[in-house]
């Protein structure tokens, strides 16, 4: 099994794996919650390359999930990678 991510045309997803332990687990992303994230003010943004670019905070997205008990493959929301507050904000 490849665990190269990709795009899925049919779906409008990116289709990506996050090694949990021993065992990569799958999941995805839509484009469009990869463009009002990372690029809203950009109109041709590729959902691939916007994926690569943000792969870390997207992977531990997938890993705050995965803890959460979400069972795979996991779809990510907008919720899961809106932006975090920094510690102690708001106090």
């Amino acid at each position: 099994m490849s665990t190269e991510a990709y795009f899925h045309e049919d779906s409008g997803t990116v289709r990506f794996w996050v090694q949990l332990g021993h065992q990569p687990i799958g999941a995805m992303v839509r484009k469009e919650t990869l463009h009002y994230r990372y690029h809203a003010l950009v109109s041709n943004d590729d959902p691939l390359a916007t994926y690569h670019d943000n792969a870390a905070e997207i992977d531990e997205a997938v890993r705050r999930r995965a803890a959460a008990g979400s069972a795979e493959p996991i779809l990510l929301r907008d919720a899961d990678l809106a932006p975090r507050p920094a510690a102690g904000a708001g106090h």
